[in-house]
């Protein structure tokens, strides 16, 4: 009877310890974003609660600055809080971004939506399994895409001045590109993540940055395919 080697045994457990780790954060990230999608659709659906929205836009304003705020407090103490601190701030964005968002279903028809989220799966699962896969380093290009984003966020603020079609066009693409790439190298940061180990609470904060990726992704994708009512 042939006996696994060491380096066998230990690749075969590290395989294991990355699988359960995906798991539970692909677990989180669907849950968030089952939990944005459910919110956005009510909200969007009950015309008191869309219609109080829509002529507060400084309400709205001060949503997304909370939002932004929950973004950054679990990106930088999530090393510091426990798992189920790191969860209720997780959902609780995941809920306040499904009340921003709802504008979605109402701009756009249901079958634009459903075609763009299919299109965008598609789009993620593919470039998922790119950086998850990959033998090459992405860290340089990560490096790049993320000074990208920046770019890309300076030029949507210039463009709610200038509203030019032009850079509007360029900062979608842009930015299609941006989180397309984005996706394939935060799936192979997880993976480090993964095998390094840590608290569990990063688990969350991995859930946090694939979540942020697809929905990006989606809304992106949306200026481009999505049939407006």
């Amino acid at each position: 009877m042939n006996t696994p080697s060491p380096t066998h045994s230990a690749d075969f457990a590290q395989d294991d310890t990355i699988s359960r780790y995906f798991a539970n954060v692909y677990k989180w990230m669907t849950l968030a974003l089952g939990l944005t999608t459910a919110i956005a659709w009510f909200a969007s659906s009950t015309p008191a609660i869309y219609n109080f929205l829509n002529i507060r836009p400084g309400l709205m304003f001060g949503l997304i600055i909370g939002e932004l705020l929950l973004v950054i407090y679990l990106a930088t103490r999530v090393t510091r809080m426990s798992y189920a601190t790191a969860i209720t701030i997780f959902m609780a964005y995941a809920a306040l971004n499904g009340v921003t968002l709802s504008w979605i279903f109402q701009q756009y028809t249901s079958a634009s939506l459903l075609q763009t989220f299919l299109v965008t799966t598609g789009m993620y699962a593919g470039m998922s399994v790119i950086g998850f896969r990959t033998k090459r380093d992405l860290s340089a290009m990560g490096s790049f895409l993320h000074m990208a984003l920046i770019g890309i966020i300076i030029g949507m603020v210039v463009n709610f001045a200038l509203a030019s079609p032009m850079i509007d066009w360029v900062v979608t693409f842009g930015g299609i590109i941006v989180f397309a790439g984005l996706t394939a190298y935060d799936h192979q940061k997880i993976k480090q993540i993964a095998v390094s180990g840590g608290p569990k609470s990063l688990a969350i904060h991995s859930a946090l940055m694939l979540y942020l990726d697809f929905v990006n992704l989606l809304i992106l994708l949306l200026r481009v395919m999505g049939g407006r009512r």
